[in-house]
């Protein structure tokens, strides 16, 4: 019996700590849809010519009419932010519908019944999901450098805005996952993602400011969670002129919503496959 406790306590010594497991789990679920996004780029890059059509088209028309007051900051550079924040969005919201097709191919079956810890599934793809932000803001400083745009392009900035467009990325991308165990079907995430998209770009801060929407309106945005995204990307891409909050303070309320989201999506991903 003495001989027998040195291999327990090496059994148990061996194992890691549970947050490096946790940290492990995540990476590992993180390479998997990284590996998914490398072999099909397509939806990224057929969803980036969405915000270049906004930046080309829309940008340079309300740009002549001089409609929306920006102070001394151009239209084009002021909208570049909000065009980034969308694009974000968009490719993030409609995340859950991968998630729906896992359900349905038997992959949530295996993955629930693996040793990983829920959460670490949660927070694995949204972490994908930041690589995917990380793309539409490649697109968008490309846009920005052949368009001539006045923006900041110091190093600090611009890894300020990839980390913005990756942590707005992982909390879309989790609201997305919330819908998907909600309505279990591809045509209902399809309808409900469609609802979602409008309400959450155009309340927010992304194409105007808003010292000039109505009451409602600015209380609304002041709620959406783009506005502190796009507040943050915009402080850092063109300055603190247009923005309300400080950047860590934008930083600091998406990451809240990002836990609030991801602890929501761990208790509801089991509800999934029932």
């Amino acid at each position: 019996m003495t001989s027998a406790r040195p291999g327990v306590q090496l059994a148990v010594s061996a194992e890691p700590p549970a947050f490096f497991a946790f940290f492990q789990q995540t990476a590992a679920i993180a390479e998997i849809e990284l590996k998914k996004l490398i072999r099909d780029p397509t939806e990224v890059l057929a969803r980036a010519v969405q915000p270049v059509l906004w930046i080309v088209i829309f940008g340079n028309v309300f740009s002549r009419i001089r409609a929306i007051p920006t102070g001394n900051v151009s239209y084009l550079a002021f909208m570049t932010p909000g065009i980034l924040a969308q694009s974000v969005l968009f490719v993030a919201i409609f995340y859950g519908i991968a998630v729906i097709w896992e359900r349905d191919l038997g992959i949530v079956h295996k993955l629930l019944v693996s040793p990983a810890q829920r959460a670490a599934l949660v927070y694995g793809k949204a972490t994908s999901a930041g690589f995917r932000g990380a793309v539409q803001a490649t697109i968008i400083y490309v846009v920005a450098f052949l368009l001539h745009i006045q923006i900041r392009w110091t190093p600090l900035s611009i890894l300020g805005v990839f980390a913005g467009a990756m942590l707005g990325s992982a909390v879309f991308a989790t609201l997305s996952f919330i819908v998907a165990c909600l309505v279990k079907s591809r045509e209902r995430f399809m309808g409900v993602g469609q609802l979602m998209t409008m309400p959450l770009f155009f309340a927010s801060n992304a194409i105007y400011p808003t010292s000039i929407m109505p009451h409602w309106l600015r209380v609304v945005a002041y709620l959406n969670p783009l506005t502190y995204l796009v507040d943050a990307l915009r402080t850092l891409m063109i300055g603190a002129s247009q923005s309300s909050h400080s950047v860590l303070t934008n930083f600091g309320i998406v990451a809240l919503i990002f836990v609030i989201l991801a602890a929501v999506a761990t208790k509801l991903y089991p509800s999934l496959v029932r």
